[in-house]
């Protein structure tokens, strides 16, 4: 039997690779954002100029938002804006 698809391993692994910012969005509103320089089951270590790197653990995260598009991800869709319903 393979190994699973990790999704959120695949998006860390390529916003890192591809050096492209994020803004990390926390549980309690507060704003990260930076590059992603590791990460492992528990938490990400995020770069931002000028600061310290930070640990920040994943149970306190709410999403995570590139600065631009990543490609090469499976069934990634180019335009999501054509799939949207109207209210």
């Amino acid at each position: 039997m393979g190994k699973a698809i990790n999704l959120q391993d695949m998006f860390l692994n390529q916003v890192r690779k591809e050096g492209i910012g994020v803004t990390i969005y926390l549980m309690n509103s507060v704003q990260l954002r930076g590059l992603v320089r590791g990460f492992d089951a528990f938490t990400v270590l995020l770069d931002t100029p000028g600061k310290p790197t930070q640990l920040v653990y994943k149970h306190a995260v709410a999403s995570i938002v590139p600065s631009r598009p990543i490609g090469g991800g499976r069934g990634h869709d180019e335009h999501p804006e054509e799939h949207q319903t109207e209210e």
